[in-house]
Order: structure tokens, then sequence, then C-alpha cells
């Protein structure tokens, strides 16, 4: 963990572009609330194949306007470098200097794959086209991106990403802090030490939380798995649990040099204000 211990803390949240005018008012409620926690930046995701387009730049744009930092993301597969560049020009042109480069997912029922295969292919081409312009955060998976091969081929890719231009890295969320110890372990032995923030998912709704780790490769330990569906329907208790579990992982990242937690909000801020509270942040 030396390597994450010589970085200045950076705190940061994830919303997703709303699809509704209701969801708007919403998350403009839900920004306010965790404004006054002062993050770093705030990133927006950006729909498979970029269907959301639009609507991550209308959100990324009002995040500007209210006085944050917003760090869009732009995935590239299923797309062309003529695509990408159009992207990269509206958000130059609108003072965007923060992106977080991945491969991203194919739209369902699509097969072109497109120009750019993987990651560090749009981190070598975002370099290549505006230079340092952007400061490039890339995804990192501490227990193994679920369609790596092994531990180490998903190490190699990590460092690519890194290699092509990479600037620092937010990880898949977690539960296992020891995955993320062993992550940074074989980062440092094969000479990557760029800030590696952990990426945080507060828990307040189990049905969804299994649903999200079955497509993402998040694992939820047994101990946790059970307790959580021994709760059933009772929200309060699933809230009060995840909150302890949750809380007690960060102080334990941070405890040990964790450059920073980046919270996945799902456009509420009610239970991550909670754990920020919690840690004396």
């Amino acid at each position: 963990m030396q390597s994450q211990r010589a970085h200045p803390r950076t705190f940061s949240f994830e919303f997703f572009p709303p699809k509704t005018q209701e969801g708007v008012q919403k998350l403009r409620a839900t920004r306010e609330q965790l404004a006054q926690l002062k993050p770093k930046f705030i990133s927006v995701t950006f729909g498979a194949g970029g269907s959301t387009r639009d609507r991550t730049l209308e959100t990324v744009l009002e995040i500007q306007a209210s006085g944050s930092e917003a760090a869009p993301h732009l995935s590239c597969i299923g797309s062309t470098r003529e695509n990408i560049t159009a992207i990269l020009e509206q958000y130059r042109e609108h003072g965007i200097r923060h992106i977080v480069a991945l491969r991203g997912d194919l739209p369902s029922g699509t097969v072109d794959a497109g120009e750019f295969r993987y990651a560090n292919e749009l981190v070598a081409f975002i370099r290549e086209r505006t230079g340092d312009w952007f400061r490039i955060e890339v995804a990192a998976y501490p227990e193994t991106h679920p369609q790596a091969r092994s531990p180490r081929e998903d190490l190699a890719a990590f460092r690519r990403k890194v290699e092509a231009g990479a600037n620092s890295a937010i990880t898949q969320y977690f539960f296992n802090a020891d995955a993320y110890f062993d992550f940074i372990d074989r980062c440092e032995s094969v000479g990557v030490t760029l800030p590696i923030v952990p990426g945080i998912m507060p828990i307040g709704n189990y049905s969804q939380l299994a649903r999200f780790s079955e497509m993402c490769g998040a694992e939820i330990p047994r101990w946790m798995r059970l307790r959580l569906q021994e709760f059933g329907d009772d929200r309060a208790s699933i809230r009060a649990f995840g909150l302890d579990v949750v809380t007690d992982l960060c102080d334990r990242l941070l405890q040990a040099g964790a450059p920073g937690l980046h919270f996945y909000s799902l456009n509420q801020a009610g239970l991550t204000t909670t754990i920020w509270q919690r840690l004396g942040l």
C-alpha cells in the first residue's frame, strides 16, 4: 500500500443520467445535498454504445454550472474514431477536463464491436487527439474482471491502460478489503503506482445489489449474503446492516492508506451522506 499512501486523498461520487423530468429533479436535489460534502469531482455514466450521450452531456453541464467538477464516462465499444473524436471535441468546447475512459458494453442485440476493442486503445486515442487536456480515469478490478481469463491477464490489461496514459483509476465496488490490498500489492510488483481509488457501493436494497453484482462480477461474501437474505423485505434492517458493513470497509481502506473513496450513489444522497458522516470526513 506504500504507493497509495503517497497520493493525496480524493473523494468523489457517481451519478447516472436520468431518463425523465422527475428523475432530473430528484438528481438535482441529490447533487445539491452531496455538493455540500465538497467532492473532488462527480462522474456521470455513459450508456452502452453511447445510448445516453446527450443526457450524459446535459447532466455534466449542469454539474459544471453548479460549481462542481464533472467527469463524464466515455465508453468505446461499438464506437468509431470519428464518433469518439466528436464527443471529445464537444467536451473540450464546454471546458470539461476530466474523463472516465472505459471499454463499456455493446448495446443489446448489437454484434459490431466498432473500431475499439479495449479501454487502453481508447486511452491512447484520447492522448493522441487531445494531448494532456483531459485527466483520464480508468477502471480497475480488485476481484478480477469477469471476462478476464486469469488475475494475471487482468493485471496486464490494467497495466496497458496505465501505460497508454491514464492518470488514475477507480475500482469496481467490492466488500472484501483484502482483495483491494492484494491488487495494490500486485500492481506495485509490476511498477504500477498511480492512484487507485476504491469504488464503494452503499447497501439499501439487497435484490438490486445482487442483480448488479451478478452483472459486474463483484462478490457479496457468503456471510453478508445470508444476513441480507435473512432480512427479507425489512428495508430498515438492510439499510442499518449495510451502513455498518460499508462504513467499516471504508474505515479499513482509509486506515490502510487508500487514496480516497468513490461512491456509487445510484442518484441518492442518504446512504452516502451517512457513511461520510460516520467516517468523520
